[in-house]
């Protein structure tokens, strides 16, 4: 079925983030695998192009349109161009809505502008070793001072972390409080005590940096909480809707692109004298993939819609993101199947896809996390 949720101006825009990938990602991409990181520049020339900020006010050098839309065409040609190393979606669906939201205007004036330029790279930093789906088994701290937090503690899984300058660090500012105790406190890079630690070595997603962080004695502006002292529990809440609305964006773009791929290579590759795609199974299979993957768009579709309106819920959140990324990993495992033993070989995008497609059923919140929250919602 034809999609009817872009207007004209969301596809003029497709077509500047595609030729921008074309020309200053995909031609790099491998080099940033290799190295474990991507180039910072991408992130200027991004902030160029417009492809940061969009729904920041002009004021700030944003583009000053609050609609998702845009958001998912990038969410959607970054999967497009396997560009798995990108972060720019937690940048601009994660990490955006707390600068715009919550922050004061003198916080808006020293950190949007550069947000928007791509010289301000940002991450938000949550998980720690020993808590990651339990916030309330968080263990970094941030006591007031005079008119400073110290900030002690550990995180670790931060996507962006090594390149990152402004991480919004979740920690608790009243242990004696449970999930009504943590605040949002932003760590600016160069703090003194602020370091990095290694830069992860995963199973996929190599181009992207993944790190862990540590606190020791962190001394930060009072003037850097961001939202409400003790009210960083609600604050996350509030803003997890659209992070996994973004990774059930990705999902479905991959889960169509791979399959994509695959339905071609099913045509084109013989078998006894036959395409592999006409075989019975093979094609029962296919007609399976085709078919989830159209009704994943068009929930998807409205999931968007709603979400523009202000009318997409937690629950809404959590069926869209487990759906997707096991759907997502559902499809990716029968197409590495489908193309035999080269679908076991990296240099072919299925075998990257299947790496690079693992971790979306656990970050952003576990399927067994989103399966609880629904769960709860329906009153059992």
């Amino acid at each position: 079925m034809k999609t009817t949720l872009y207007e004209p101006e969301h596809e003029a825009f497709r077509d500047s983030v595609r030729g921008f990938f074309d020309k200053h990602v995909k031609p790099f991409h491998a080099e940033w695998e290799k190295a474990g990181i991507v180039d910072r520049a991408v992130w200027i020339e991004a902030g160029k192009q417009g492809l940061l900020g969009m729904d920041v006010p002009e004021q700030y050098g944003g583009g000053g349109v609050k609609d998702f839309r845009y958001n998912a065409v990038i969410g959607e040609e970054t999967t497009r161009a396997g560009a798995s190393g990108i972060g720019f979606t937690l940048h601009n669906d994660v990490v955006a809505p707390y600068l715009l939201n919550l922050t004061t205007d003198e916080q808006k004036d020293r950190w949007l502008p550069r947000f928007v330029s791509g010289e301000m790279i940002t991450a938000i930093a949550m998980s720690e070793p020993g808590a990651g789906s339990d916030l309330q088994g968080l263990k970094t701290t941030a006591k007031r001072d005079g008119s400073d937090f110290v900030v002690n503690g550990s995180k670790t899984f931060i996507t962006n972390g090594i390149n990152s300058d402004l991480v919004i660090v979740v920690a608790q500012t009243d242990p004696e409080a449970g999930a009504r105790g943590f605040s949002l406190i932003a760590v600016e890079r160069g703090a003194k005590g602020f370091e990095r630690g290694l830069n992860l070595d995963k199973v996929g997603m190599h181009a992207q940096d993944t790190a862990e962080l540590f606190f020791d004695d962190v001394r930060v502006p009072a003037d850097n909480l961001i939202g409400e002292l003790n009210g960083g529990f609600i604050h996350l809440m509030n803003a997890l809707p659209q992070e996994r609305l973004s990774i059930a964006v990705v999902a479905v773009a991959a889960s169509r692109k791979i399959f994509d791929i695959t339905l071609d290579y099913c045509k084109e590759r013989k078998a006894f004298g036959k395409s592999i795609g006409s075989f019975q199974y093979n094609r029962f299979m296919l007609a399976e993939m085709a078919t989830e993957i159209e009704i994943a768009e068009t929930y998807l579709e409205k999931a968007v819609r709603e979400h523009n309106e202000g009318r997409f819920t937690v629950q809404d959140a959590a069926m869209a993101k487990w759906w997707t990324t096991e759907l997502q990993k559902r499809v990716v495992d029968r197409c590495v199947q489908l193309h035999g033993g080269y679908g076991y070989m990296l240099e072919y995008p299925v075998a990257r896809a299947f790496v690079d497609s693992r971790v979306q059923t656990i970050y952003g919140g576990t399927t067994e996390i989103m399966k609880e929250i629904i769960g709860r919602s329906l009153g059992v």
